[in-house]
């Protein structure tokens, strides 16, 4: 199983947060990033927009997924210490999620959290669809990549 840590900005609402189902099952470890946080992110992935791709080989390493918005990111970056590897999700994967910003705009092909968790570690080699159970657009992310999700049958 891919070991995943969650870095969380101080500022995400929870009750907002596509990844909270996930607290307190194995493989995930959440960490709500502060001032003087520092982690050891040497040799694990870290997703990352204009990163090379994730591929198959990537699945021996530990995964950091850096939840924030992304005007929020660079705090969180802040609490990294070590060499990570930067990869990014290939392709154009479609949200389900409602985005709205009121304060700037969102990257085209941004993701909910989940969504992104979710294809990493498919990217990886391990096909884990319970992590999309509690997600309330689970359906719909489904439908509209399907074609694009059977070239990551594994």
């Amino acid at each position: 199983m891919i070991q995943t840590t969650i870095l969380r900005h101080p500022k995400e609402r929870l009750s907002k947060c596509s990844l909270e189902p996930l607290r307190g099952r194995a493989g995930y470890l959440f960490l709500k990033a502060k001032a003087d946080l520092k982690v050891d992110v040497g040799g694990k992935m870290v997703l990352a927009v204009d990163a090379p791709p994730i591929s198959q080989e990537d699945g021996r390493r530990e995964l950091v997924l850096l939840d924030s918005t992304w005007r929020l990111l660079p705090d969180l970056q802040k609490c990294l210490q070590g060499e990570p590897v930067y990869r990014s999700i290939p392709g154009n994967f479609e949200t389900a999620y409602p985005r709205v910003s009121k304060v700037g705009d969102n990257p085209v092909g941004g993701l909910a959290s989940v969504e992104a968790l979710y294809l990493a570690i498919r990217l990886m080699g391990e096909n884990r669809p319970e992590m999309l159970e509690a997600y309330h657009w689970r359906d719909e992310f489904l439908r509209i990549n399907e074609k694009r999700l059977e070239i990551l049958e594994v």
